[in-house]
């Protein structure tokens, strides 16, 4: 007897015979199984206004029996753990805490760092163009002297 996924094949079921249920020939040919073609969308985080959180937390802190924020929780599709975040942004006195927030980390740059490195960029920039302006300068007073040009004499700034 062979095995079968680690499990001992039954004796009935030996090689060489057919078994009628299971074996399904179709004009001499066998159809492999059709794919299911439903593309399944992706999940899409939900988002609620501060106007609905204050409307449930309402609703839950007039729940006075037992089992009633449950049935508030249900009727909404929200979890306990819903309640508790938006109690603790209400009790923090937020006032636009209740109101749907940016996930992830918080932006650490400051914006003055960025126009601080631009400037410092172009500060160097034009330190070059002006020590190889001085130079061509220095170099275009050297050939009049020696052709003996009148030179301009003109201070520098």
């Amino acid at each position: 007897m062979g095995t079968m996924n680690g499990t001992a094949r039954p004796a009935s079921q030996g090689t060489g015979t057919l078994d009628s249920a299971g074996d399904d020939f179709s004009g001499g040919r066998r159809e492999a199984p059709r794919p299911n073609p439903e593309v399944l969308g992706r999940a899409k985080r939900r988002t609620y206004t501060g106007e609905f959180k204050q409307k449930v937390l309402a609703e839950a802190d007039a729940a006075r029996g037992s089992g009633e924020i449950g049935a508030v929780l249900r009727r909404h599709g929200l979890y306990s753990s819903h309640l508790t975040k938006w109690r603790q942004e209400r009790k923090a006195g937020i006032l636009e805490g209740l109101a749907p927030q940016k996930r992830g980390p918080k932006s650490k740059a400051n914006p003055l760092t960025a126009e601080n490195q631009k400037l410092q960029r172009d500060n160097e920039r034009l330190t070059d163009r002006l020590r190889k302006a001085e130079i061509i300068i220095d170099v275009q007073k050297k050939v009049a002297m020696l052709l003996g040009l009148p030179i301009a004499e003109t201070e520098a700034l």
